[in-house]
């Protein structure tokens, strides 16, 4: 970690956790810069090794504020997350003949594909949905936004739905050589909704106020104790909520999969599932550090609180970690939430063929469900960071726990 303070042009320092400054690339330097003379920051903000250009505020950033709440600091995908369980299957299993459907973890990925609703697609009939059951009643009367309350009743056809985009499902063999399941996925187009609408609402009132912060910046704030602020509040831990209970009902649908599958071709009855680790990646805390609460806003982070388990995925083919947080206070606890894109996605298809990543993905064994190949480019291993630099960079902030291989990858 360095400390950037370029007195010139910032009014607090940044903490970046990379070796130098030329490994951040020159929009995303600026976005910190420009988080650094908000008003209300507290302390610094902080880069994640993985971190890169966003809307606004860079994938990777953290920030603490002291009385506002920024929601594109948090993003449209409020909530997005990951999810993982371990098995005890060993995944020679995954080698197994089907019958007609290639190797059996083939045949998992494919079914999962016919199963899970990706890209834009929703499920056709309404599904349930706790968060969005007990939603009205855990609102205030007058948190319950008219144009917002629609996306309640749409919310019940996207709960068990992965997107597209990085969102993934993969199965994963870990360093003993059995098998895991992962889940990336966030609120779907409800968080989007919500993130847009309270998004509007601050830059008008901003606006209103003659804020200090400059509309270039694209970080319109709410006082958290306004009425729009309790709002936004109410509304993005709902969206986090049903962004955790998405995951939770995908993955109950990756493992049924699993163990219909596992039970038809390779004769297997019991399989131990292990307690989910799930955390968010994309969302706002009420938080105390260094003694004072304050909203800690992580946007392409993860919580790592002293002994606090996450999950830090690579690029599809590629190695993800699960880490065990170390509780640094610098970090605001937090730590990098992937390995980081260095390449953007129009870039990647100019630079990567289809034919190249589909060749990459035989080569490594990566079984992969996709329905259209023609953006595959976008999410190869080639166009993010290597996620073993990533970790070296990080190692005051998380402990390596498991170390996993990519085997089978859905995406949208």
């Amino acid at each position: 970690m360095f400390v950037y303070f370029d007195k010139s042009k910032q009014q607090k320092p940044v903490k970046i956790w990379l070796e130098d400054i030329s490994q951040v690339d020159e929009g995303c330097l600026q976005q910190v810069i420009n988080l650094s003379n908000l008003p209300f920051i507290y302390k610094w903000p902080a880069l994640m090794p993985d971190c890169h250009e966003g809307y606004g505020m860079p994938i990777g950033g953290v920030i603490a504020t002291d009385g506002v709440i920024i929601p594109n600091a948090v993003g449209v995908d409020i909530g997005c997350g990951i999810c993982y369980v371990q098995t005890d299957v060993p995944v020679e299993v995954m080698q197994i003949d089907t019958e007609g459907q290639g190797k059996l973890i083939q045949a998992i990925i494919g079914q999962i594909l016919r199963t899970v609703p990706t890209g834009f697609d929703h499920h056709k009939k309404k599904r349930q949905c706790t968060v969005l059951d007990q939603a009205k009643d855990r609102f205030p009367r007058e948190h319950l936004v008219p144009e917002l309350v629609p996306e309640l009743d749409s919310g019940y056809y996207q709960v068990g739905t992965l997107g597209g985009g990085n969102h993934f499902i993969e199965i994963q063999e870990d360093e003993d050589g059995l098998t895991g399941l992962m889940v990336h996925s966030g609120s779907r187009n409800f968080g989007y909704k919500v993130c847009n609408y309270f998004n509007k609402i601050a830059k008008e009132l901003n606006a209103k106020w003659k804020s200090p912060v400059p509309a270039s910046y694209d970080l319109a704030y709410l006082p958290v104790d306004s009425k729009e602020g309790q709002q936004y509040i109410s509304w993005m831990q709902l969206a986090q909520d049903f962004a955790r209970e998405n995951r939770s009902q995908i993955m109950d649908q990756v493992q049924e999969i699993f163990c219909n599958y596992l039970s038809k071709y390779g004769g297997i009855q019991d399989i131990k599932f292990d307690e989910p680790i799930n955390c968010h990646h994309n969302y706002a805390s009420f938080e105390q550090h260094y003694g004072k609460e304050v909203w800690v806003h992580r946007k392409g982070a993860i919580r790592a609180k002293n002994g606090e388990m996450g999950v830090i995925p690579g690029a599809m083919g590629s190695y993800s970690y699960i880490v065990e947080g170390l509780g640094n206070p610098e970090s605001f606890h937090s730590c990098s939430h992937g390995a980081g894109r260095v390449y953007s996605r129009k870039k990647a298809k100019k630079s990567f063929s289809v034919q190249e990543v589909m060749e990459d993905l035989n080569q490594l064994g990566v079984a992969l469900g996709k329905r259209k190949k023609s953006d595959v480019a976008e999410e190869c291993r080639m166009v993010y960071k290597d996620i073993d630099f990533v970790l070296s960079q990080q190692l005051d902030l998380v402990r390596p726990v498991k170390r996993l291989k990519t085997l089978g990858v859905v995406k949208g």
